[in-house]
């Protein structure tokens, strides 16, 4: 099948086949059988095995559409693409196509309140007992936690070496009644994010991801994903232009004003060089060309258009945008790009870093064994 075939089938399918109000697993499992999820991923793990170029197409098609399918947005766009890239086969048969069909739901399980941006100071720590670990502690700021069926746990199995060294991953049952899942409610009054405890939970260590402390390289790979499925919005609703995007930005305004005319072109030059540069990414990524740091370039980049998105629908909607619901819900949440999944700050150090090739900021605690810092509530 052709581009333009594959574009006409996916358009028809669309237009019949999403329903306001139907339940998210059930849409997932016939997307799935379609043919429309996990385009790119492996055949052999349930995906379809096609290229960017379709997976863009369907993509283009959907734009138009509110798919149902933000609640598997972190299986989707991170933790899948993990097990791909860094799981046992046993692992990738038993998670991927389940993940794929929306049979089970996945969250990440990295940042603690005391390991925010320094994701590698976790303390949630995970004992072995033969062919088992058993997890302590607490996470923060967790998405989807609450409908969760399996979370991707980063965990720290050895304090004796530096706080990098000592890590492991993990696959954790959600559903073990030592997981405790509270939401927080953020200043939009929705719960977007959830706290998490994890009271002796027993792991198999068949569900550990990678060697025994090696899981930072392994969370490497995941915040690699994360950056980029944040940026090229994974999962994220398929979506319909937001209230603060630029069709309802125009449709809201006076366009006969040449200065609403300059900001509506500055922020489409915005999104599409975005658009762009994640195209180039998979693309590249697909080639067997690591991304790497330039994730957080993408990551970067859409934070700053949701907060020059934001102040463009202030300035131009004026007082209306605070009592107008969808688009006073976006300006309060767009502050939130800027935080999740790595600050913006923490985004430029590693540019400088990894991509610009400028001198690290001074680490004093690169050789120092965990147990000896002075890291969130450690004493």
């Amino acid at each position: 099948m052709n581009l333009a075939e594959y574009r006409r089938a996916a358009r028809e399918w669309l237009a019949d086949n999403v329903r306001d109000g139907e339940d998210p697993r059930v849409f997932m499992a016939r997307l799935h059988d379609a043919g429309y999820s996990g385009i790119t991923w492996p055949l052999q793990w349930g995906g379809q095995g096609l290229t960017q170029a379709e997976e863009r197409v369907f993509a283009e098609e959907a734009a138009s559409c509110t798919l149902p399918t933000f609640m598997f947005s972190i299986g989707l766009g991170m933790c899948g693409p993990t097990l791909l890239d860094r799981g046992t086969d046993e692992q990738r048969a038993r998670f991927v196509r389940p993940l794929l069909r929306g049979q089970e739901v996945w969250c990440q399980l990295f940042s603690e309140p005391g390991a925010g941006s320094d994701v590698a100071a976790v303390q949630t720590r995970a004992e072995r007992d033969g062919d088992t670990w058993i997890a302590d502690g607490q996470k923060v700021w967790t998405s989807v936690a609450e409908r969760a069926d399996w979370g991707l746990l980063l965990a720290r199995t050895d304090p004796d070496v530096p706080k990098h060294k000592g890590l492991s991953m993990f696959v954790i049952d959600m559903r073990h009644p030592g997981v405790t899942v509270r939401p927080l409610r953020d200043m939009t009054g929705r719960a977007h994010f959830n706290e998490v405890f994890i009271d002796r939970v027993p792991i198999p260590d068949a569900h550990r991801v990678g060697a025994a402390g090696d899981g930072w390289s392994v969370a490497v790979t995941t915040l690699l994903h994360e950056r980029l499925s944040i940026s090229a919005g994974v999962g994220m609703s398929g979506g319909k232009d937001s209230a603060d995007g630029f069709e309802a930005l125009r449709a809201a305004t006076d366009t006969s004003d040449p200065h609403v005319r300059d900001g509506l072109v500055e922020l489409h030059l915005r999104s599409r060089a975005l658009d762009l540069f994640n195209q180039r990414l998979a693309q590249e990524t697909k080639a067997g060309i690591f991304p790497g740091a330039r994730g957080s370039a993408a990551k970067l980049l859409l934070a700053e258009l949701a907060l020059f998105r934001a102040d463009l629908a202030t300035s131009l909607v004026g007082p209306a945008a605070v009592v107008d619901p969808a688009l006073s819900d976006a300006l309060a949440l767009a502050p939130a790009m800027a935080l999740g999944g790595g600050t913006n700050e923490i985004m430029r150090n590693i540019i400088g870093d990894r991509v610009l090739g400028l001198p690290p900021e001074p680490r004093l605690d690169k050789t120092v064994p965990f147990k000896e810092l002075k890291v969130g509530t450690q004493e």
